[in-house]
């Protein structure tokens, strides 16, 4: 194939994918092929079904890709310092583009909307993090915050530094949230332990914790939604009939 046909044969590939995207958004679309068509933004011509192969490859999923350091990005046989510049901006776009819509309205409706939120920015974490978000009266966010960064088996989660934050920005309610590196969202005993603990030391301040979530890959354990929120606050409460 001479370069003449290569370049034809990448224009109509890439029509196909503007015409796919115009027609149903990017949910036919595969992560390679995500990739392949914003890299066909950057790179006017040719066929970029490779470098997205490989980027995917190396990086592991889109959002690592999206994540990746631009020197690493680069590094990439087809990737070059522009693609590599408006990957990062998606991904920043992205990211802002979430955080405006949760300032300013109610934040807390769901578990669902916690991990909307925070599932783009936590799902590819080679680390567990542990983050607070501090809420207002309405439930509106006030701050996140990265509060403890821990191995691939856990975390040291220190409640009275959580407690002192809330108290400093007033808040009046908390949700944590921390992710599974292994991608399985199901509690550990530990996590159990810990999210008892937390709930505890907020009631002594007359402040309500909302949920702790726990973010695998595609997927999240809400201890609210199974009704552990409600049931570590039962047995505090308990605890003063004694």
């Amino acid at each position: 194939m001479d370069k003449k046909e290569w370049q034809n044969r990448g224009r109509g590939h890439r029509e196909r994918l503007r015409q796919t995207f115009l027609e149903g958004g990017l949910e036919r679309f595969s992560d390679e092929e995500v990739v392949e068509f914003l890299l066909t933004i950057g790179t006017p011509r040719g066929d970029l079904k490779l470098p997205a192969r490989d980027a995917l490859k190396r990086f592991g999923s889109l959002s690592g890709v999206l994540s990746a350091p631009l020197e690493k990005l680069t590094a990439v046989k087809g990737i070059g310092q522009k693609n590599g510049l408006y990957l990062k901006l998606v991904q920043e776009v992205a990211g802002r583009y979430l955080k405006d819509r949760v300032c300013e309205k109610d934040f807390f409706g769901s578990s669902k909307t916690v991990f909307d939120y925070l599932f783009h920015s936590m799902r590819d974490l080679k680390r567990e993090v542990f983050k607070v978000l501090f809420l207002n009266c309405k439930n509106e966010l006030l701050f996140e915050q990265d509060m403890f960064f821990g191995t691939l088996t856990g975390s040291a989660v220190y409640p009275r530094e959580i407690m002192a934050l809330a108290l400093e920005h007033k808040a009046a309610g908390l949700v944590f949230v921390h992710n599974h590196p292994s991608g399985d969202p199901k509690p550990s005993a530990e996590d159990g332990i810990l999210t008892k603990r937390l709930i505890w030391a907020a009631k002594l301040l007359m402040i309500q914790v909302l949920d702790h979530i726990v973010i695998g890959h595609n997927t999240y354990y809400s201890f609210a939604d199974e009704g552990l929120i409600k049931r570590f606050n039962s047995e505090y409460e308990r605890t003063l009939d004694m």
